[in-house]
Formats: C-alpha cells, sequence, structure tokens
C-alpha cells in the first residue's frame, strides 16, 4: 500500500465523498490507502476514488487470489442465516474509514423475512453523516454482500437516520483499529 500504481486501463471509479461516477483513464497515477472489503479507496491527483473489485487487475491486484481470500474468510456456511448475514456485512466499509460497518456501529438491524415464499434479508443501517454522498454505495455494497448467501432471495437495505450515529457506537474492536483506545 502506498505505492505509486499506474492504471493499466481505464477505470470507472465512485468519487469520494460525493458518490459521483469517475472515469480514470489508462496510465493514471493512483495509491491504494485502503483496501477493504473487496473494493480499493484509491489517493488520484483528484482526490480519493473507490474502484470495485471488478476493475482490480488495472491495479495489478490478481483478482482471483483476492476472491480465494474472501472465500476462505466468508466459510461460515451452517451457520443460521443471520449470523451469516452479519459476518457478510463485517465486509462492507465505509471508504474514508478503515472499520467495517458492524464494528462502526451503523448496522442498527439485521432480520430476515417471508414474502411471497422468498427469503429476504432486512437490514436498517445509517452513516456517520447524513450528507455523506457514499450512503447509497455502501448501501449497495451491503445489499450485494448479503446477496452472496445461499438460501437469501433477496436483500432490502435501508438508510435510517434515527438514532443519529456517535462514536459510541463504535464497537471495541473498532475503537482499537482506530487507535480510540
Amino acid at each position: 500500500m502506498h505505492q505509486e500504481i499506474i492504471l493499466s486501463r481505464e477505470v470507472t471509479a465512485v468519487q469520494i465523498p460525493s458518490g459521483d461516477s469517475v472515469v480514470l483513464p489508462l496510465g493514471t497515477p493512483v495509491y491504494i490507502t485502503q483496501r477493504l472489503g473487496g473494493t480499493f479507496t484509491v489517493a488520484t491527483s483528484q482526490g480519493l476514488a473507490r474502484i470495485s473489485s471488478t476493475d482490480a487487475d488495472a491495479l495489478g491486484v490478481d483478482p482471483e487470489e483476492e476472491q480465494r481470500k474472501q472465500d476462505q474468510a466468508v466459510r461460515i456456511k451452517d451457520a443460521p442465516l443471520e449470523d451469516q448475514i452479519w459476518d457478510q456485512l463485517k465486509y462492507v466499509y465505509d471508504p474514508e474509514i478503515p472499520v467495517d460497518i458492524v464494528n462502526l456501529g451503523l448496522v442498527y438491524d439485521c432480520g430476515l423475512e417471508e414474502i411471497d415464499g422468498q427469503t429476504v434479508a432486512a437490514v436498517k443501517m445509517t452513516l456517520t453523516a447524513p450528507g455523506c454522498g457514499m450512503g447509497p454505495v455502501i448501501a449497495a455494497d451491503a445489499q450485494a454482500r448479503i446477496m452472496t448467501i445461499d438460501g437469501i432471495d433477496d436483500a432490502r437495505v435501508d438508510l435510517v437516520w434515527d438514532p443519529a450515529w456517535n462514536q459510541d457506537m463504535i464497537s471495541e474492536e473498532g475503537k482499537m483499529k482506530l487507535g480510540m483506545i
């Protein structure tokens, strides 16, 4: 991390913190500042951007090896579905904070519903700041991670603002990662 990488091809990324789509041309120099949850936060001359795992090859990262690491870390197939959902949510990160959304205290509720014979995961989560442009992107990441679970037919991730998030909601593990304790 923190070594200059030259993009080997054009990449569509998400600008941080606005959440706007941006195209990073072939040959753009970037620095990986965070590599969590299968996505990459990179520093460019125009600011921070998030690159999806599907474009990892443009960074010189072997996507198959990255996937193998993730698959190995997520081997809890025999656990109850709700536990599997919580586990998957631990692979979703705010691209500006190196702590997953569960340990940040952003996930308020996680449950299962049966709707028309389908198993639907229902998650209520918040953000560290209501104006964060990355909110829909983080929620979509959460939904995508949940949808990888066998037995889940659909996932609904709702952003909520009550109660308002505060630093007291960060888990002990999260506080340790952030150097708060």
